[in-house]
């Protein structure tokens, strides 16, 4: 198979292109901008284009398909070219699809948890030696690449993220999967760029749990008032398996998870990587794995990547990164951070990064979600909000629309590095949370200077 890649620098774009090369596919590509890691990426597996931008001539007759990223618009001159000489054409979850179809398909959906949830997954179905493709949004210990496709597996255990498809096809992703077994762990309003209203966000989840096939399994979070709504009202032919948080305590600073007669110790914690288990149980189950088997694996389970993420450690202080960026995730990181350490204080620093984040309507679903922190401060580029076409906003609004007049307010690196390494850390944990990367400040430079600094101090 000889297949051509659209804006082959996605995170997903990328690794699927990996995949296939791993298969003995004849892989090319074609992006106008690359960035890390992707770029280090293909570069390690000879896929790196030899120069930024879109070329027609690139669309040869000998192409068996063309796999087109979100990224890429509907006037790409090489879509153009694809389009006119006939050559079949798929989003990348469309193409998972075709070659996941003759498999057990496994989607984990829902605004948080989805790449955590798929990561426990994948985690112990590997420590159980069961052969698995999959496709996951973030880097996992233990796994070279996020997108794995064979021959041989039975499984295929896919992140169903609920944003479009393409230029060409404005379906959210997961509508694409027709799941076996599908997982929705909450439902919180996100992506108003394109689903302007929470019914309408709301509304992709029905049509997802409608895409389960017939005398398939729905694992849902029972704590989610919509979600346990549309459930129930969800068909009669498929199994239905509501979640919560198992019973656990907290010793000593490590999280023990307590089933049936045993305790299993944690290297995770949190209310929602407790709930984030019991549904990637329920799963697990589902295929065959027993309770025992699952909790005696997911033990060794350390989290995806910057999900709550150690970055460094030291007597008295901890500094955690998170993808935590939407009002959820953000409320639930603080809360896991807070219960995990009650006798420290809390610095938590959000960057705004997102279409939504950086919308002033929007902004006001993050009300109390940052109440926890003994200190907060949020970081937003002005560059990013003109970059999005969107008006700017105001300090005071941020301010109010969090309902925390003593926030820190930051609009450039200096000043946000300055104003972190202005706190005291003694018995203080530091967490930042982003989808970015706080303008390219390196965090890990960061810990180190704030744990030196709680030292002298």
């Amino acid at each position: 198979m000889k297949i051509h890649f659209i804006a082959i620098g996605g995170s997903a774009m990328h690794n699927l292109a990996i995949a296939l090369k791993g298969k003995g596919y004849t892989i090319s590509g074609s992006d106008d901008e690359i960035f890390e890691p992707a770029r280090s990426n293909l570069d390690k597996y000879g896929l790196l284009p030899q120069k930024e931008g879109w070329d027609a001539e690139k669309i040869t007759p000998d192409l068996d398909a063309v796999v087109l990223g979100m990224h890429a618009k509907a006037d790409n001159p090489e879509l153009i070219a694809a389009k006119a000489k006939g050559i079949k054409i798929y989003s990348y979850p469309e193409y998972l699809y075709e070659v996941s179809k003759d498999k057990k398909r496994i989607v984990i959906g829902g605004s948080h948890g989805k790449t955590t949830i798929t990561a426990m997954i994948l985690h112990v179905m590997r420590a159980l030696d069961i052969e698995t493709d999959y496709m996951v949004g973030a880097k996992l210990e233990g796994f070279d690449v996020m997108v794995r496709l064979s021959n041989t597996a039975r499984y295929m255990v896919i992140e169903g993220d609920e944003y479009l498809t393409s230029a060409l096809d404005l379906r959210p992703k997961f509508h694409l999967y027709n799941p076996d077994i599908a997982l929705i762990s909450g439902i919180a309003w996100d992506h108003i760029n394109v689903f302007p209203t929470f019914d309408n966000y709301v509304s992709q989840f029905r049509i997802f749990i409608d895409k389960i096939t017939a005398g398939g399994t729905l694992v849902y979070c029972n704590e989610d008032a919509v979600l346990r709504d549309i459930a129930g009202k969800a068909r009669n032919d498929i199994k239905k398996l509501p979640y919560d948080v198992p019973d656990y305590r907290i010793e000593n600073g490590v999280t023990i998870l307590h089933y049936g007669t045993r305790d299993y110790p944690l290297q995770v914690f949190g209310r929602h990587n407790l709930n984030n288990i019991s549904g990637a149980l329920l799963v697990c189950q589902s295929i065959g794995i027993s309770a025992e088997d699952f909790l005696q694996a997911i033990t060794s389970f350390k989290g995806a990547a910057k999900r709550l993420e150690l970055i460094g450690s030291a007597d008295g202080i901890s500094v955690y990164k998170d993808f935590a960026h939407s009002p959820s995730k953000l409320g639930s990181t603080i809360a896991a951070v807070k219960e995990q350490f009650p006798n420290r204080c809390l610095v938590v620093c959000l960057e705004l990064h997102t279409y939504s984040s950086l919308t002033s309507e929007f902004l006001k679903q993050y009300k109390g979600t940052m109440d926890k922190a003994d200190k907060a401060i949020v970081f937003y580029n002005p560059h990013a909000v003109a970059l999005k076409r969107l008006p700017m906003i105001e300090p005071d609004f941020i301010k109010i629309s969090f309902g925390r007049e003593d926030m820190a307010i930051c609009t450039d690196k200096a000043s946000l590095e300055q104003t972190l390494i202005g706190f005291d850390y003694h018995n203080t944990n530091l967490l930042m949370c982003s989808s970015g990367d706080y303008d390219g400040m390196d965090l890990n430079l960061l810990s180190e200077k704030v744990i030196a600094k709680s030292k002298i101090g």
